[in-house]
């Protein structure tokens, strides 16, 4: 427990303070790469052993639940793309709730629509041992969209494609994240 009141206000920060919110907002981005990239390994990293995913209604679990039951909705999808627009975190000693705001693009595998969803994460997060993970996760959404997915012309020609999987160019590409991806 920390001596002084966890605050969104603008305040002095202490230097563990702004290491603690460093590493939660990567722990955040690294889930989007996870997610997006197929690396389900590094998805359940993220998550304590007791931790619970509530990605109501279409799925509450464990974090090994979760990570299950991720291929066959992933399926779905030719592309998916989850950006973070902001996280804010508040911290009390070895415990955070934060907000993290969301868009995730999904497109159909067909290549013929798209559905891009609006919200936010809302994550408790626990730091034991010295390590930040969710320990409960859940999304809230704003709004959606559905739509006719645009056809690309020539822009995307000869350009490297992303996927889901160990070929990304990001694996394929950068040793440092191939051999992370091994291991």
């Amino acid at each position: 427990m920390s001596l002084r009141q966890p605050t969104l206000r603008p305040h002095v920060m202490t230097t563990q303070e702004m290491l603690d919110h460093f590493a939660l907002q990567r722990l955040v981005v690294t889930y989007c790469h996870g997610i997006d990239r197929g690396d389900l390994a590094l998805v359940r990293s993220l998550y304590h052993d007791d931790a619970i995913d509530d990605h109501s209604p279409m799925f509450v679990g464990s974090a090994d639940e979760y990570v299950a039951w991720l291929p066959g909705m992933l399926a779905n999808w030719s592309a998916t793309a989850h950006i973070i627009h902001s996280s804010l975190f508040l911290i009390d000693g070895d415990n955070a709730e934060g907000e993290s705001t969301l868009t995730a693009y999904h497109r159909t595998r067909d290549n013929k629509r798209e559905i891009i969803a609006y919200g936010r994460y809302i994550d408790q997060c626990h730091k034991r041992e010295g390590v930040w993970r969710f320990y409960r996760r859940s999304l809230a959404l704003d709004w959606s969209e559905e739509r006719d997915a645009p056809q690309t012309a020539g822009i995307g020609e000869g350009a490297a494609m992303g996927q889901p999987s160990d070929q990304d160019p990001v694996y394929t590409r950068l040793p440092l994240f191939r051999r992370q991806r091994g291991g």
